[in-house]
């Protein structure tokens, strides 16, 4: 009687899911990074060194393009497709998490400067440890999303296909004939 209960538990529970991950792709790393006029008012009002995008973008570009070239017919076609996907992937989550990071600064700065979200604000206050400026930070977002570009780019052109974030397939459901062999299955174990 134990098992027929425990077995009916068991049935009615809610099948496990994966949680809705949000795709990192490049147009959202560039939505979340300074853009080119942000960077060079940064770069014009603290002193500070001009980040050359282009020259980012292209030398990730040409050292990306210049690996798969490297490997000669080491890969096949679609063992290099997925090894680029990789590494745009990295390139892309490491401008995100960069991005993502100035941001999250940007909007504690802002709530630290308002007088109504701070009464005991403090104008001499240092930078986050590690970064003499939201400004720097502001740069190695950008610089960071300088490369991921690069390496979007030399996936498409080495391969012929815009690149994508990964996406895990997603499972079939069970057929009828499966669920039916299921309760077969676990109708001889009770025996």
């Amino acid at each position: 009687m134990t098992r027929k209960s425990t077995q009916t538990n068991a049935k009615t529970s809610p099948p496990r899911t994966r949680p809705v991950r949000q795709s990192i792709t490049f147009e959202l790393v560039a939505r979340l990074a300074p853009h080119q006029g942000l960077a060079d008012n940064l770069v014009r009002t603290f002193g500070l060194e001009p980040v050359d995008y282009d020259s980012i973008r292209d030398a990730t570009g040409e050292h990306i393009a210049h690996a798969a070239k490297a490997f000669g017919t080491a890969l096949n076609e679609t063992a290099l497709r997925i090894h680029l996907q990789r590494i745009a992937g990295a390139f892309v989550g490491s401008a995100f998490g960069a991005a993502q990071f100035y941001g999250t600064k940007m909007s504690a700065a802002k709530d630290l400067t308002s007088k109504l979200f701070n009464d005991e604000r403090d104008e001499d206050r240092d930078g986050p440890s590690g970064f003499e400026s939201k400004a720097e930070m502001a740069l190695q977002s950008f610089a960071l999303m300088a490369a991921a570009e690069g390496a979007v780019s030399a996936y498409a052109e080495i391969t012929g296909e815009d690149w994508k974030p990964y996406a895990a397939p997603v499972a079939p459901a069970a057929s009828v004939s499966r669920k039916s062999a299921a309760v077969e299955m676990a109708a001889f174990e009770m025996a």
